[in-house]
């Protein structure tokens, strides 16, 4: 039998989203085309791969066996492709970086400075959340990924790169603006969040229940652009990464509020799975962030 490699990123693609319409949207194809190939596919094999429970699409058994012959395959493929680029050296090649959220404003300055650097690099950037980028690693997915902390309960290789100060944010007229406060204080006031699974807020959820109060929640937001308006909006206060916030508070659109224990300092990370064998594109970005 015979199978083609884009048989089996499409099939990898409809495997980890579940979705026909996102594996499409992914892989810049049509959702009939997609659903073509996986049922070519399935044809082939000899055995569906893919059912339909209601609205849900689920692996079958035999779909989880060729979920990680696929892997495997495209795995090799790509360790083919990444051996001959390093012999090219950083003529050619390409980067595929996943970050969380809150570090996409400052990593397009960096991004930018590799590529002037190294213009023959193709750099892809996903953005997700923790939890998001956590099961990116977990498939191998990228070669390298910024974290605000390392990953747990897997086999990773970490490295400190930077700091990464949380601060509280207020609107300007907010009353507790100018004042010197504790974070007890904050316990008063309505306060925006971020979804479950970010970084940020885990970091603040420990912050106040080290201080024995819990925060007036007010709204959860999946993005820290929607916290930012709602706080500039007045609909509460929010703790958010200083380099994402910084251009709202040079214009003064919103403060920085003196709360005692803040900034939470905290720190960007660099991982990646250890044993794996980095690009060179990959080992010239770590320099970069190494470099500081």
């Amino acid at each position: 039998m015979r199978y083609s490699l884009r048989q089996m990123q499409i099939f990898q693609e409809v495997a980890r989203t579940l979705s026909y319409t996102r594996a499409a949207e992914a892989l810049h194809l049509t959702q009939p085309a997609v659903f073509a190939q996986v049922r070519q596919l399935e044809d082939q094999v000899g055995h569906p791969l893919i059912e339909r429970l209601g609205k849900q699409l689920y692996l079958t058994d035999e779909g989880q066996v060729v979920l990680a012959a696929a892997q495997a395959i495209l795995s090799e493929v790509e360790n083919m492709e990444m051996r001959l680029a390093d012999l090219r050296g950083l003529a050619r090649g390409r980067l595929r970086l996943a970050v969380v959220s809150t570090a996409k404003y400052d990593l397009p300055a960096l991004i930018g400075r590799f590529s002037a650097a190294h213009p023959g690099i193709e750099v892809a950037l996903t953005v997700g959340n923790r939890q998001e980028l956590l099961a990116r690693f977990a498939q191998n997915a990228d070669d390298l990924y910024i974290l605000g902390t390392p990953p747990e309960g897997i086999d990773a290789a970490a490295e400190v790169y930077a700091e990464n100060p949380l601060v509280v944010i207020a609107p300007p007229d907010h009353p507790l603006a100018g004042r010197r406060v504790r974070v007890a204080a904050l316990a008063d006031y309505p306060f925006l969040s971020r979804e479950p699974g970010s970084g940020t807020r885990l970091a603040v959820e420990r912050c106040f229940a080290e201080a024995g109060v819990a925060p007036v929640a007010r709204i959860e937001l999946g993005a820290n652009e929607a916290v930012k308006q709602g706080v500039i909006a007045g609909l509460g206060l929010s703790v958010l990464s200083r380099g994402t916030v910084a251009l709202e508070l040079r214009h003064g659109y919103l403060v920085e509020l003196d709360v005692a224990g803040f900034p939470l300092m905290r720190h960007w990370y660099v991982a990646w799975p250890r044993g794996k064998r980095l690009s060179l594109a990959a080992e010239a970005f770590l320099d970069l962030l190494r470099a500081g």
